[in-house]
């Protein structure tokens, strides 16, 4: 066991060499060099596939179920609005600045420093895998999702995203659905043609008010957003097609696969997903862990945001250090002592049920 200050201290110093090396998805090859050299460093074997890295505890027995702990290490691109160096990791009236440091490397930091505290503890009723992992800001597919197959049997998941550590026990999935209606064209000025526009309009009033008969106790409906619509190539031409965009935000009293399905037989116009990948997900609030977070006065809520939660299959609870509200703004920050919070309200969930 290590003491919490000695990686609270070394969480920080890593957080700002993360930081202060460009990690953009896709392009986290450094980042992964950082963290799989860290890890080294203290003993700990480590696997790496493409960017993302992944280890077990010490004592690890396949007899025991095993807990997952993640985050991702890629971030987005600076906008146009800071004022200052993105890659300048300085800590200033308690802030520690730069791009990453709170969506999601104060989540990630925080989630090395549990895991290292864990590792060599013998004993234990679960074991411990780390991943640390790439994409997730654009949903990659050489994320998380490349390497589930190599983590093993995992009985539920903790993944590292700002909550200010209360703890996500729901997050909604996300479809992007193109939908296309199709007519026939003819001359606007006589009796011609099949306006597809007039039929897209019948379906959309359909996104705009179709209710879902089962609804989430945490979210309630599953919600559905028409986006963008596009038709027509003139003045005097009825169109023959229109197509138009939905965002379908599902929440954890569906899978994407039964929502498509009930939408299609309610629609008359050629519906395409984009994908079904990004599934809702859920913790039962009767959990061990949700149980252990509210005993230590964490509240529970649902996550309108997707994070790598959606690639899934076991209960997982998001839970991090820092606010979601600062996720990609200009001059991101995180709190210090938010990641010392959160190291230490981590450790004393865990111990609960380990």
């Amino acid at each position: 066991m290590t003491d919490k200050q000695h990686l609270f201290q070394q969480a920080v110093q890593l957080l700002q060499q993360l930081i202060a090396t460009p990690s953009f998805s896709k392009e986290e090859d450094r980042t992964a060099d950082l963290i799989e050299q860290f890890l080294k460093q203290h003993g700990i074997e480590v696997h790496r596939k493409l960017n993302n890295l992944w280890a077990w505890n010490k004592h690890f027995d396949p007899a025991k179920p095993t807990i997952l702990l993640n985050s991702h290490h890629d971030t987005v691109k600076p906008n146009s609005g800071y004022t200052r160096d993105p890659f300048d990791a300085k800590i200033e009236d308690g802030k520690l600045y730069g791009l990453g440091s709170n969506d999601a490397g104060g989540c990630l930091v925080s989630l090395i420093a549990v895991f290292m505290y864990f590792y060599e503890q013998e004993g234990l009723k679960y074991n411990f895998c780390l991943a640390t992992t790439a994409e997730e800001e654009i949903s990659g597919v050489n994320g998380l999702e490349l390497i589930i197959p190599d983590l093993g049997k995992l009985d539920f998941g903790i993944v590292g995203e700002p909550t200010l550590m209360h703890l996500a026990i729901a997050e909604k999935g996300l479809m992007v659905l193109d939908c296309t209606s199709h007519g026939k064209a003819g001359h606007a000025a006589r009796e011609e043609g099949d306006n597809a526009i007039y039929k897209a309009l019948t379906d959309i009033e359909w996104f705009r008010n179709y209710r879902f008969p089962k609804e989430s106790e945490v979210f309630g409906p599953v919600k559905m957003s028409v986006t963008i619509i596009n038709a027509g190539s003139q003045h005097n031409v009825v169109p023959a097609s229109c197509t138009f965009t939905v965002d379908v935000r599902v929440t954890d009293a569906y899978r994407n696969e039964e929502v498509l399905e009930i939408i299609r037989e309610h629609v008359n116009c050629e519906v395409k997903p984009r994908s079904i990948r990004l599934k809702p997900s859920s913790i039962d609030k009767a959990h061990p862990i949700v149980q252990a977070g509210i005993a230590l006065g964490r509240d529970t809520y649902g996550s309108p945001t997707t994070s790598d939660q959606s690639l899934l299959d076991i209960p997982s609870l998001k839970i991090g250090p820092g606010d979601s509200a600062r996720s990609h703004t200009a001059d991101e920050f995180i709190y210090v002592n938010e990641i010392e919070q959160g190291i230490g309200i981590y450790i004393d969930m865990l111990e609960q049920i380990c």
